[in-house]
């Protein structure tokens, strides 16, 4: 465990973070590993009155974190962890840049080439999981892994439709076949599409910081709680009001 955040140091804010974060990538394709998208963080705007955040927050994935299902269900590998949680997300990957701000749920999904459900692992280096905003860029966005189930094409004749699902569907996780938590699409920042336009007006707001570009796997949030995890578990999540496919994956 790190026993100083660095939002404790005097004028660490995000701007700093964001730098620590842009090195970091820096340090990850020196060593052959290639940025594939980016998961974001406090996808709710009631955070970000606490918080004094004017948008969310993201942080780079990379192609070794980053997993595909081949099936509904897979093993994944929990290598060294501090303390573990699962997250279940919805996954976008684009087929062009998203240049502008300010884009409505459809809009943003006309960008989008597929989505899928995911699992998210995250890893907290920070005492007791007490960090701010700051501290998560600066964290990698506590990412630890990322598996993608079966996708859903988007074009013309589901993109309406899908973008009313995305905020209002539903997904049961459940461990073990023991049921956990239910949450909805609501969520993450009230549809998981919009988190995908938050996120690129975010990105054109940041001095320096590329657009989201064409090829990119947007990861938008969690749908339920952070839920602590184990090797030899077996996590499923299922979806309701929505046409994609559920996940399950054993720890191992």
């Amino acid at each position: 465990m790190v026993s100083v955040r660095p939002s404790e140091r005097p004028g660490f804010d995000l701007d700093t973070a964001y730098q620590v974060e842009a090195a970091l990538k820096k340090f990850r394709e020196a060593a052959g590993h290639r940025a594939v998208g980016q998961k974001v963080g406090y996808a709710n705007k009631a955070m970000w009155r606490i918080l004094k955040l004017e948008t969310l927050v993201w942080a780079h994935m990379y192609d070794d974190t980053v997993h595909y299902a081949n099936s509904d269900s897979a093993e994944l590998a929990l290598p060294f962890y501090r303390a573990p949680k699962i997250e279940p997300e919805i996954v976008f990957k684009l087929k062009e840049p998203i240049p502008a701000a300010g884009l409505d749920a459809t809009t943003a999904l006309h960008h989008v080439e597929w989505m899928a459900l995911g699992f998210e692992i995250i890893d907290c280096p920070f005492p007791d999981w007490q960090f701010q905003p700051a501290d998560f860029v600066a964290a990698y966005g506590l990412h630890g892994a990322l598996l993608i189930g079966q996708a859903l094409a988007i074009d013309t004749s589901n993109i309406g439709r899908i973008a009313e699902d995305l905020a209002s569907f539903k997904v049961r996780v459940s461990k073990n076949g023991d049921f956990v938590e239910e949450g909805s699409g609501r969520n993450s920042l009230r549809s998981p599409a919009l988190c995908v336009a938050e996120l690129a007006s975010a990105r054109l707001r940041q001095n320096g910081v590329q657009p989201l570009a064409a090829g990119e796997l947007i990861s938008s949030g969690t749908l339920t709680s952070g839920h602590p995890i184990a090797k030899g578990e077996t996590w499923q999540a299922v979806i309701e009001g929505l046409p994609l496919s559920g996940l399950a994956v054993e720890l191992i």
